[in-house]
């Protein structure tokens, strides 16, 4: 077994690099591989009911780790409900599983800002979510206007839990394609400046104004997670041959050249990008209708997705970084102790179009090749 952050990559060329991962380089004629410390999964919807036990195993299975997305109905607004809801998750894992579930509190005009600490210095929030009034599923209840939470983002500054942000304006007179951008603009940046201490994940980015914005900052201040269907299609994807409602998902998917500048910011090994797939299920007759729900659900195929979007761009030695350094140090918590090797396949995998709940399952443009092939423990 290679001690704990060492990496045995793809067999491109033999030899040795340094640096915060260093890399054993395997040369293999048939099969390659990469051994990296097990991956966190830093934004995740996992939902609650019978739809929760359907699709915990797919995260668990995956991840380590995994920030779970508090829009619930009733939402995840203090606390208590906090605890509750990690509890359910919790019996929900199949037997055995060390997956942990890292809760988040949901800003709502009327948070309680001494709740919100207390629950971050109980171990209960791990961070708190910003979802602008309507700007996604279950988002009725968020935030109308951010400098009514001055006080709480105050206050979070002072107890550096972070602050997680759909970054996107819900203004109708904005093109649904350029919400992102401007709420950089104007809900962002002068956000960060009245707070300049307050540390921020830019979720699910998808512009190449974010991957800008984001580079320009701090690493240890603003971060950006990014998720496998933007990193994989363009906005072509909702529209071939009609439309394409599993497609469909919030922020909505971009131009190419977004895509594009997506790949270069998380195949780079920047520390302000890392892994969260905003996996997202939702009943296959819930997309497929006259006003379908946006959410892609891509846990089952989201690692397979990464590492050939990583392969494709030649960046393998960057792979660890993204998957399972990066978001962990910005969250200030330990790698991975758990060491997982991934083998490439000569053939195409076979993967399941849907889930055993009905739910359809995310699956690239191209064949994935990538799946998990031991666990040094």
């Amino acid at each position: 077994m290679l001690p704990a952050g060492v990496i045995a990559d793809h067999g491109r060329h033999p030899g040795f690099r340094t640096g915060p991962a260093a890399c054993y380089i395997l040369a293999a004629m048939k099969s390659s591989q990469i051994t990296i410390p097990q991956p966190d999964d830093w934004h995740v919807h996992l939902r609650d009911d019978a739809m929760l036990s359907t699709v915990v195993p797919d995260t668990a299975r995956h991840f380590a780790r995994a920030i779970v997305m508090p829009n619930l109905k009733p939402a995840i607004t203090h606390s208590a409900a906090a605890a509750e809801y990690r509890a359910r998750i919790l019996a929900a894992l199949p037997r055995g599983s060390t997956f942990e579930p890292l809760m988040v509190c949901y800003l709502t005009d009327h948070t309680d800002a001494t709740d919100l600490s207390a629950g971050a210095a109980q171990g209960i929030f791990t961070a708190a979510k910003l979802y602008p009034a309507g700007a996604t599923t279950n988002s009725a209840a968020g935030v109308t206007d951010v400098t009514k939470l001055d006080n709480v983002f105050e206050a979070m500054s002072v107890s550096q839990v972070p602050l997680l942000v759909h970054g996107e304006v819900v203004d109708d007179d904005i093109d649904v394609f350029d919400r992102e951008a401007v709420f950089i603009e104007r809900i962002l940046a002068p956000l960060r400046a009245r707070h300049p201490q307050l540390r921020i994940v830019l979720e699910h980015i998808t512009t190449a104004e974010a991957v800008a914005y984001v580079a320009a900052a701090d690493p240890d201040l603003l971060a950006a997670t990014i998720t496998p269907h933007h990193l994989s299609v363009n906005r072509n994807a909702m529209f071939q041959g009609g439309l394409r409602p599993h497609m469909y998902c919030l922020p909505i998917v971009k131009r190419e050249r977004h895509r594009r500048a997506l790949e270069s910011a998380a195949c780079s090994g920047d520390s302000h990008y890392f892994l969260g797939t905003d996996s997202a299920p939702h009943p296959r007759a819930d997309k497929e209708s006259a006003c379908g729900c946006a959410g892609i659900y891509n846990s089952p195929t989201a690692l397979a997705t990464y590492l050939e979007v990583f392969e494709r761009a030649n960046a393998l030695d960057n792979f660890s970084a993204f998957a399972a350094e990066n978001g962990a140090r910005f969250y200030r918590l330990p790698l991975n102790e758990t060491l997982v090797t991934y083998t490439r396949s000569q053939t195409p995998l076979e993967t399941a179009p849907v889930s055993e709940s009905g739910v359809v399952i995310f699956q690239p443009p191209f064949a994935l090749h990538w799946q998990e092939l031991k666990r040094d423990v």
